[in-house]
């Protein structure tokens, strides 16, 4: 199907081949080859710390990335939790090592990156206690480490996005770390792959329909997408009660199978009385922000700042 992109961000689809996750460990050796390939990126300004923090009971330990202004110690500062996204079944810590050392420069504030469990060796819910048993140790030292506890928002894309929204509703309902905002950028969250989008869009660039399948799959384990014993912490479009949920950003692109949760997941927290800024990026994809030249995505990147800086800050 022929899709109205945005013609700087279409001039990257050539560069972006099919990534069907039918082989998911390949996938993952392309993944790592690639970030190697770009070699370490601009550190300067931060200050970057791997902490080893424990993991959820009878599991093993946690690795937080732990970047800081530099020059700020002693200066107490807000927090952003990231969850790198990629499907629940790739990505890491190192592949997003550069946006991260971008967000701390660009924001003035610590960045937490958590490398969680993947699936489908680890599905749910082993991925989402991962990243609570991170923002819970981050915060429990929140005073060795220069953060802010009434400042902490939590932030992911994709998949990330997916189970930022799941950690607000898991720290919200265990009465755990008090979380902000919510920063979900095209959130993956919703099992049941119904909406308008997810059942049109079954070849967009980026990310499709066939892809969401196994996603969910390997996530869920065979045979519970789309069933009804899935959980809004696995699912939160699930979700029945939202109220006290933290102040949410949603970005959602145009030809994304993703797009109509997003919208409808805005919607649903606001009819619960959340504070929920919504923005529709035209002609854009999943993973367009990759072409960081374009118009658009400058946009969207200096949003994101702009957004988290307002919510952290004030």
């Amino acid at each position: 199907m022929a899709y109205a992109l945005d013609p700087e961000v279409a001039a990257v689809v050539a560069l972006m081949p099919g990534t069907p996750l039918t082989d998911i460990p390949a996938l993952r050796g392309i993944e790592s080859t690639l970030t190697s390939a770009l070699g370490e990126p601009d550190a300067s300004g931060v200050d970057v710390a791997d902490l080893t923090v424990p993991g959820p009971a009878g599991a093993p330990d946690v690795t937080v990335r732990v970047y800081r202004p530099a020059g700020t110690a002693g200066t107490v500062l807000p927090l952003v939790f990231d969850i790198h996204g990629g499907g629940f079944v790739l990505g890491s810590v190192d592949m997003f090592h550069g946006g991260n050392l971008d967000l701390c420069r660009s924001l003035g504030a610590v960045v937490a990156s958590v490398e969680y469990r993947l699936a489908p060796e680890d599905p749910y819910p082993a991925g989402l206690e991962d990243c609570y048993a991170a923002l819970t140790a981050l915060v429990g030292a929140a005073a060795d480490l220069g953060i802010d506890p009434e400042r902490v928002a939590v932030r992911g894309g994709s998949a990330g996005g997916g189970l930022a929204a799941a950690l607000a509703l898991l720290a919200r309902d265990r009465g755990g770390p008090r979380l902000c905002f919510q920063f979900l950028g095209f959130p993956e969250i919703d099992d049941r792959l119904a909406t308008p989008s997810m059942v049109a869009f079954t070849d967009t660039p980026g990310w499709n329909r066939p892809n969401a399948e196994i996603s969910w799959d390997a996530y869920l384990g065979p045979g519970r997408r789309g069933g009804p014993d899935v959980p809004a912490y696995a699912a939160p479009s699930r979700a029945e009660d939202l109220a006290g949920l933290p102040p949410a950003y949603i970005s959602v692109m145009q030809f994304d199978p993703l797009r109509d949760e997003g919208i409808a997941y805005a919607q649903a927290l606001l009819a619960a009385g959340i504070n929920v800024e919504l923005h529709l990026f035209p002609g854009t994809f999943h993973g367009s922000g990759l072409a960081r030249h374009a118009e658009v995505s400058r946009r969207e990147r200096a949003e994101e700042i702009a957004v988290l800086r307002r919510a952290l800050f004030g």
